[in-house]
């Protein structure tokens, strides 16, 4: 996993709350082994027409958005199903960062992300930013009055810098845990390893719990 610490890329915005992890990745697509070549399938019922050609109608195929990296949506993004297939379409379509708001519903604070999508997104490398609703809503505005409008995420100091006339800078919390992961690019197994020396000493110092062998 490549380490992130600091991503400048075109922004775009799927204006759509409660996009579950079925319209980010659809299940036809989970019977690979592999865990490569998702990219182009990422929002493929929405992303194509029937006849395989590019929907035209689909937000994020308008030309504005060429090369984006950093996407802008709502509330309850990767809901659904726990399918970590999500964060890899989206990886691979060139995404680094999303961005989406947590809101206030009865009283309770709903994040922005569901949990198990976030958590996969750490173990692949994908930012995720929960910014307040009035902030995402001011983003929206921006994207649409400067084409291209880009964006730099930095992570160090946990802003987000949109690149329009006037800068426009937002801030942002993330677990400390999850910033560590992400600036060293560690998933669970590198971290795990981080501890290797560690883990021979404490094998070495018990071998008689590998127990004897049966008669």
């Amino acid at each position: 996993m490549e380490p992130l610490t600091q991503h400048t890329g075109i922004v775009a915005t799927l204006d759509r709350a409660n996009v579950d992890t079925d319209a980010i990745i659809p299940k036809q697509f989970l019977k690979s082994i592999k865990r490569t070549g998702y990219g182009p399938q990422a929002f493929f019922d929405w992303r194509y027409r029937p006849d395989g050609t590019p929907d035209d109608g689909f937000e994020l195929n308008h030309p504005r958005f060429d090369g984006r990296s950093i996407l802008v949506t709502r509330n309850n993004f990767g809901c659904g199903s726990s399918r970590e297939h999500a964060v890899w379409a989206l990886a691979q379509d060139g995404y680094r960062a999303i961005i989406a708001p947590w809101k206030m519903l009865k009283g309770e604070r709903v994040p922005g992300f569901a949990d198990i999508f976030r958590t996969n997104a750490v173990k692949n490398g994908l930012l995720t930013i929960e910014l307040s609703e009035a902030e995402v809503d001011a983003i929206f505005k921006l994207v649409g009055a400067h084409q291209g409008l880009e964006a730099t995420a930095d992570l160090p100091s946990q802003k987000v810098t949109f690149h329009a006339r006037e800068p426009h800078v937002f801030e942002f919390e993330i677990d400390a845990g999850i910033k560590d992961k992400l600036l060293h690019g560690l998933d669970d197994i590198a971290q795990t390893l981080t501890f290797a020396a560690e883990i021979d000493r404490f094998e070495a110092d018990h071998e008689t719990w590998r127990g004897q062998p049966a008669d």
